[in-house]
């Protein structure tokens, strides 16, 4: 199980990443305010949901390189930091221009758009690759089983994903008239995520 400092300062880094503006909540965001809460709402869930088949992936990875060595294992921290402190040093340098995307004319029923995004997020990459570095980050290896804390960070990521898409999505009119009268909210908001990826990546690299 998690302690509740790792539980917690997973779940604070989490929620940060989560608001930070990037092409899932802008979408979620964008359909919201093109179609109604309902169906933000439902594209919403389903990218959260679309977090758990990369929680799979991560726990499968992890499994694999313990087993083949602890070396590997850490060369996968190592590496999942550096791509972290990068991720943070292009985060920081963002100018944080969060924009909305209205070109989605469709009139698809909610379930649809829920799949959409279930699908949407399941295949991207470049999600599967920040899971694999992530998680393990906040892996206490000293409480062992080393699986089920990174499926319950997964788990943890997924929910407060669900809670905070959901919200994107019911609030969708408001939070985007919000941005289009502060455009420089969203830099405030990838500077901070900025700092605390690279932060993570470098205590990972230093870390015996």
């Amino acid at each position: 199980m998690l302690t509740p400092d790792q539980f917690f300062a997973f779940l604070a880094t989490a929620i940060l990443l989560t608001l930070t503006p990037g092409p899932d909540n802008m979408m979620v965001l964008s359909v919201g305010v093109s179609k109604g809460r309902a169906r933000g709402i439902a594209f919403g869930l389903g990218c959260a949901f679309g977090c758990l088949s990369h929680t799979l992936l991560a726990v499968i990875g992890v499994s694999a390189l313990i087993a083949a060595s602890p070396l590997a294992f850490t060369t996968l921290k190592v590496c999942g930091g550096l791509y972290l402190a990068w991720m943070g040093w292009h985060a920081i340098r963002s100018r944080g221009e969060a924009r909305l995307y209205t070109a989605h004319a469709s009139a698809a029923p909610p379930r649809t758009l829920f799949f959409k995004g279930l699908v949407a997020n399941a295949i991207n990459p470049k999600v599967a690759l920040f899971f694999l570095s992530f998680l393990p980050q906040f892996i206490v290896a000293q409480r062992g089983d080393a699986n089920l804390q990174t499926a319950l960070l997964g788990l943890t990521f997924t929910l407060q994903a669900i809670v905070l898409f959901g919200l994107l999505g019911f609030f969708s009119g408001a939070i985007g008239q919000w941005l289009a009268r502060r455009p420089k909210a969203g830099q405030w908001l990838d500077r901070a995520a900025g700092t605390i990826f690279i932060a993570l990546g470098l205590r990972l690299i230093v870390a015996r």
